[in-house]
């Protein structure tokens, strides 16, 4: 099997090389986009102060339910009756991390072909959200996809950044795995979960450098994306771990 390149944000990709590892698989972390400080912590304070008049949270990913949990004031509680979504099975996870029972949380079906906005709103839409208050958190930044669709059902939509999403300043080694990768792109599979990573990768190491190169993409978008960046072979999966896994294991070096 080839070496495989986990460009998730530092903690997640530290998270999958290891879980990788223990199912025998060679693998590096790669963090290729960097989460930084929220642009504005008043913000989020007054967001917690608002969630017990609200009656949905969605959180765009880990990385969000991670920095607004991380900013809780003291004393302030997730209140009982406030549902909490999320667009995949790792948000999902962290929320239950922070004490968010299962049957609080919406995500979408197991069976759903893809674990976007679009399969979350496949899930949300059977509810009625006429008059309700929501609260999106994500980064700065993000598609509005999802918010249009609740303010069409006619619920009153506010969005709050948790963090920036930053370019990162790679170490030695880094840019030597990076550049290692390039320079035998048969022994290698680069793992995407997210199209700004592939973006950070080309103003890191210069665009380019991605011909003969390989790549795991979690969804159609991010699949583009990366044969946008001259990656030749691109292989579309699911985002689950075990979908993940079983492609890398299909794949040669």
């Amino acid at each position: 099997m080839p070496r495989v390149i986990v460009t998730r944000p530092a903690a997640q990709a530290a998270s999958w090389r290891d879980r990788l590892a223990a199912r025998g698989i060679d693998a590096v972390a790669v963090p290729l986009i960097e989460i930084g400080a929220a642009p504005d912590s008043g913000a989020l304070r007054a967001a917690w102060a608002g969630l017990p008049a609200r009656q949905l949270a969605v959180f765009v990913s880990a990385n969000a339910v991670l920095q607004f949990f991380a900013a809780r004031p003291a004393q302030a509680a997730w209140p009982m009756t406030l549902l909490a979504a999320a667009p995949g099975p790792g948000t999902a996870e962290a929320l239950r991390a922070e004490g968010i029972a299962s049957a609080s949380i919406v995500e979408p079906a197991v069976a759903a072909p893809q674990l976007d906005s679009e399969a979350l709103w496949e899930r949300l839409s059977a509810h009625e959200w006429r008059g309700a208050r929501v609260l999106i958190v994500r980064g700065d930044g993000g598609r509005d996809w999802l918010a249009e669709r609740l303010a069409e059902a006619g619920a009153e939509v506010e969005t709050v950044a948790a963090y920036t999403r930053l370019v990162p300043r790679p170490s030695a080694e880094t840019r030597r795995r990076i550049d290692a990768a390039f320079a035998d792109p048969a022994g290698h599979v680069w793992l995407f979960s997210n199209s700004e990573a592939i973006a950070n990768l080309e103003l890191v190491a210069g665009p380019a450098r991605a011909g003969g190169s390989r790549a795991i993409a979690t969804h159609p978008r991010i699949a583009a994306r990366a044969r946008q960046a001259g990656f030749t072979t691109v292989r579309e999966v699911a985002p689950g771990f075990d979908a993940v896994v079983d492609c890398i294991q299909s794949m040669q070096p």
